[in-house]
């Protein structure tokens, strides 16, 4: 694999002057993706990446069907509707039976009859159109339903065999991360298990001395460990083998040790250290041990990220290394629009499926905003008395406020050569719920 300086030369980049598209393209170029593979059956293949494509083995559904609970005739009588009706417009047909689903029809049916047919139920041979029970008035004396036929065209209300899914088709892509709509397609193919990707194995340490763990004494200038915790829970969201390695003081021995250990995962995710400022030897230790960038980023929050790789062995590429701030809002933030796709690309979603999909939303207030970096902007989302959602600040938007995060809804996403904006301005946003 290229150096991390290689790769900031192919697109172009500056380390102390990135942008957010530059960082997510470098974060492309590091990533490698897993390629060991696990058979697990549906109940178990929960947020985990196909390994390879899912071809349908028969067709969905597998044979005509009734789309809802009504009376199935030929739609050929609908042709002829001038002869068959009433001079009323209704057609009038005698009710044979009635067929259940999971119960198909047996025997012939003398033509111009109708069926009374309940929803995923067979179409008997020669029906193909169904009218819904509420489109129709029904005489039980003389075993008729009549419905006004202008109403219908035929084939209406009939699900075709293969209608979803031919046979030999591929139901999913290789790369797919798999929700509970994809186990749902997988299991009514009738497969009970899928070839995915394994689990990413993820090695998680914060760095510092002024870091204490939920419990202890409070002492002066100490600060409890919230990122470890926040970021722990966001790797077991996206499903990754977390190894979490505690907080890490700022002493050169016990750094190495802890990097060393954390470079047999997959990736390395540190929070903390990465700042110009910061005055502590995790940088030197990083630099030591790996082939990493530090990266001053045009974004707010979350300007320094570390990036790269861990050297590895035998001339193989080592552990992927992403650290993050220090700030609990960057670290988060950092994580959700840098490290988390690049993780599903590793985990073996392709990239362009690994980015989060965007809404736009008119804002509810004016925005000041800076040209020449990117700003996400913690924010609600509510109606107005016209009944349009609008976006809403949450307030202070400080790096270190992580209650504003959790009173936000989505984040704004203002592009780099933005400036201020107007109330009513759309924005792009980036719902949180799901993601965090």
């Amino acid at each position: 694999m290229s150096s991390v300086a290689q790769l900031l030369s192919e697109i172009d980049a500056q380390p102390g002057a990135m942008r957010v598209d530059q960082v997510q393209a470098l974060l492309r170029k590091l990533v490698q993706p897993v390629t060991e593979t696990q058979t697990l059956p549906l109940h178990q293949a929960l947020g985990r990446v196909l390994a390879q494509a899912v071809i349908s083995p028969v067709d969905v559904p597998p044979h005509d069907n009734a789309a809802m609970d009504g009376y199935a005739f030929a739609g050929s009588l609908l042709a002829g509707r001038d002869a068959n009706t009433d001079g009323h417009g209704d057609l009038s047909l005698p009710i044979a039976g009635t067929v259940l689903a999971g119960q198909p029809w047996q025997g012939a049916l003398p033509a111009g009859q109708a069926l009374r047919i309940m929803t995923g139920a067979m179409m008997p041979p020669g029906m193909d159109t169904v009218v819904p029970f509420e489109h129709c008035q029904v005489d039980a004396t003389a075993q008729q339903v009549r419905f006004t036929a202008a109403a219908l065209r035929a084939g209406a209300n009939c699900r075709q065999r293969g209608e979803e899914l031919a046979a030999g088709a591929t139901a999913l892509a290789a790369g797919t991360r798999l929700s509970p709509a994809e186990l749902g397609l997988l299991a009514g193919l009738g497969l009970p298990q899928v070839s995915v990707r394994r689990r990413l194995r993820v090695a998680l340490f914060s760095t510092g001395d002024e870091i204490l763990q939920p419990g202890d004494a409070p002492r002066s200038g100490a600060i409890y460990d919230s990122n470890r915790f926040a970021l722990a829970a966001a790797l077991q969201q996206l499903g990754c083998e977390v190894q979490d390695l505690g907080a890490v003081p700022d002493a050169p021995a016990a750094l190495r040790a802890t990097l060393l250990q954390a470079a047999q995962a997959d990736v390395v995710l540190t929070s903390g250290g990465v700042s110009s400022g910061d005055a502590d030897h995790t940088q030197t230790m990083l630099a030591e041990l790996g082939d990493v960038a530090f990266l001053r980023i045009a974004m707010r929050p979350g300007r320094p990220l570390a990036a790269g790789r861990m050297r590895g062995t035998h001339g193989q590429p080592g552990a992927l290394l992403l650290g993050l701030p220090g700030n609990p809002v960057a670290a988060l933030l950092s994580f959700l629009l840098l490290a988390r796709p690049a993780l599903l690309q590793t985990m073996g979603m392709e990239a362009s499926l690994a980015m989060p999909a965007l809404l736009q939303v008119p804002l509810a207030a004016p925005l000041r905003k800076r040209a020449g970096r990117t700003e996400f902007v913690r924010a609600t989302l509510t109606r107005n008395a016209q009944g349009v959602v609008q976006a809403l600040p949450t307030g202070n938007q400080s790096s270190a406020m992580l209650s504003s995060l959790v009173q936000a809804d989505a984040l704004l996403w203002l592009p780099h050569a933005q400036g201020d904006l107007e109330a009513g301005t759309l924005v792009d946003a980036l719902p949180l719920h799901g993601v965090f």
